[in-house]
């Protein structure tokens, strides 16, 4: 199946990678042209700009974007929807939020093109593992577009699916980018325990060698928990700033409008926004007050 691709940053890059060595014809473009360069290389046809890429693709055409959510992808869409014609497909692989998708499928409904929104998880793993897909949009359109998530996906039937109207593949994907933060908080405070109780002089890597097999807490996320302590135990270059990509923040506020309590996932992202105090002034404030009501010893700055 031909395929346009717009967005070759590393995972725009594999999956068109993916693509081509399904045996999918792929035209990419990207603004940073050394990217399709490397592309074109690998067998893809190259495009200078979105109207060169409308050109070389066969209508009804299929545009698949991966670019970062919020006003990139929305600029990039409102600038195809006056390039593309009607019958034509629009694929946003990012992180949109749901919301946006649902306002920009309409837009695009307007002018007669469909909107596909594909929730993706796979990072740089998914060139060779996969990727899992929750997909949103009309049910024949996303058919249409049935090989290329059997190329995309870890399986034939496996890791890919329509999980509702446009928009609700983005939400799933939000639900589960807010479960992975809790996930990994989890991990990372057992370790951190772990670390601290010197009593037992615990090697860390073999821990999480253990728990890989036959464990009830065995994951993807503990072996890549594993790769890493491998490397060294002390994560002694890695400086301990945690970011958040937008969509554990939306994740909570869905929860709260919705009147569903998700403790979890709200303290993970909080904890996010921890590691990024060097100097806490509710700590201070914490020590101050403990100092006032109860005469209790306090650090002072030198």
């Amino acid at each position: 199946m031909e395929l346009g691709m717009i967005g070759l940053g590393k995972m725009g890059a594999n999956m068109t990678t993916r693509l081509l060595k399904g045996g999918h014809q792929m035209v990419v473009y990207d603004r940073d042209l050394t990217k399709v360069k490397v592309l074109v290389e690998r067998g893809a046809i190259g495009a200078e700009s979105l109207e060169d890429l409308a050109n070389k693709l066969t209508a009804p055409r299929a545009v698949w974007i991966m670019v970062t959510a919020g006003d990139p992808i929305e600029t990039t869409i409102k600038a195809l929807m006056s390039i593309l014609s009607s019958g034509d497909i629009v694929i946003d692989g990012g992180n949109s939020n749901y919301k946006d998708t649902i306002r920009r499928a309409k837009a695009l409904k307007e002018h007669g093109i469909h909107l596909v929104d594909v929730g993706t998880s796979g990072g740089v793993w998914g060139l060779t593992e996969g990727y899992s897909m929750m997909i949103g949009g009309e049910t024949e359109v996303v058919e249409r577009l049935r090989p290329i998530f059997v190329t995309l996906a870890p399986g034939l039937d496996n890791g890919w699916g329509h999980v509702g109207p446009n928009g609700a593949g983005h939400f799933v994907k939000m639900v589960h980018n807010g479960i992975e933060y809790g996930l990994m908080q989890a991990y990372a405070e057992g370790f951190e325990i772990m670390k601290t109780k010197q009593d037992f002089d615990l090697d860390l890597h073999q821990i999480a060698e253990i728990w890989r097999y036959g464990s009830v807490v065995r994951s993807w996320l503990l072996d890549l928990t594993a790769n890493a302590l491998a490397d060294d135990q002390e994560l002694s270059d890695i400086q301990a700033w945690v970011a958040d990509s937008g969509e554990g923040r939306w994740m909570v506020a869905e929860a709260i409008d919705l009147d569903v309590p998700a403790p979890v996932i709200t303290l993970s992202l909080l904890m996010r926004f921890v590691s990024r105090q060097e100097d806490s002034y509710a700590a201070r404030m914490l020590a101050a007050m403990r100092q006032q009501f109860g005469g209790h010893a306090v650090k002072r700055s030198t």
